[in-house]
């Protein structure tokens, strides 16, 4: 079985101090079949001289003045051929062995298109892990309730991961072939909802990657404004978060179950959880000590 291509870009403006780590995180796997973008927004920091020192190590780079991060990404996609697509932003990390997970899982099950983890982590400004959640799986009309959006007053059980989902090239053209640039914070929930409307998400039940808290974040400084893009976006392709009621059921249902999501439930169960509407199916791959298998949980 030959490795699938992977293609990586990394956007980036004036995170030096973060930058190398990130560009390790990514060449340092061994990964033989990667193609690796940087695309630099002109940075006014040490940031070039980072980037030139493992230019002969990458597919492309350049450092010119853009429109933001998601104008950065999109260009960075277009130097890609790879069948295996994925970003990770200028002060984030993958675990060392996330390529190899995901190049197995997509050559093991073409019938799945994008995944991401269950387990997402979180790293501190020393790159060091601090947290590592569960999220269960995932779940379109889960999405669309608001299962992905944790505001205030939703039920919604954790972002989708960025920094951990990776997608099929052929999913990528036919949902558009671009991220959203006209969305300043939440374009990455925007190209969920699109992805959404042609294929399900496959949960993996291993850490693939993670974001870094160091306090000063676009998507920590301006959380109300990436909550009130994704809320548009949720709108936008026909959904909403649940109402008051419903989603202090949802969420304390999730914080009594989510121990069992992955596990077996009675018929009984599932038929009143699946046909009330209460719980959703969801799929996660796993290894079963052999190899890589999809299993069948459920989400709220």
């Amino acid at each position: 079985m030959s490795a699938q291509t992977i293609s990586i870009v990394t956007p980036s403006y004036n995170q030096a101090k973060f930058l190398e780590e990130t560009i390790q995180s990514i060449l340092g796997q061994g990964y033989q079949n990667l193609e690796y973008v940087v695309i630099d927004g002109g940075s006014r920091d040490d940031s070039v001289d980072i980037i030139r020192r493992y230019a002969d190590r990458l597919t492309y780079w350049t450092s010119e003045p853009d429109g933001g991060q998601y104008d950065a990404i999109n260009k960075g996609f277009a130097h890609t051929t790879g069948e295996i697509m994925g970003w990770l932003n200028s002060d984030d990390k993958y675990t060392p062995w996330s390529f190899s997970i995901v190049s197995e899982i997509f050559a093991t099950f073409p019938e799945v298109e994008w995944i991401t983890t269950v387990q997402p982590l979180r790293w501190n400004g020393r790159g060091q892990v601090t947290n590592v959640d569960f999220i269960g799986g995932f779940s379109r009309p889960s999405f669309f309730k608001g299962g992905n959006f944790p505001g205030e007053g939703s039920y919604g059980r954790r972002w989708i991961q960025q920094e951990s989902t990776f997608w099929r090239r052929s999913l990528w053209e036919r949902a558009g072939a671009r991220v959203e640039s006209t969305l300043k914070l939440a374009a990455d929930f925007e190209l969920w909802a699109r992805f959404y409307q042609h294929a399900n998400l496959y949960g993996v039940l291993a850490p693939l990657g993670g974001f870094r808290i160091h306090g000063n974040q676009k998507s920590v400084s301006h959380a109300s404004q990436y909550m009130a893009e994704a809320e548009g976006v949720l709108r936008r392709y026909g959904g909403r978060s649940c109402n008051a009621l419903e989603a202090f059921m949802r969420g304390l249902m999730w914080k009594i179950f989510r121990h069992d999501a992955l596990s077996t439930r009675p018929g009984w169960l599932r038929v009143i959880g699946d046909r009330s509407g209460l719980t959703f199916p969801t799929k996660v791959i796993a290894w079963s000590g052999k190899e890589w298998e999809i299993i069948t949980g459920f989400v709220v």
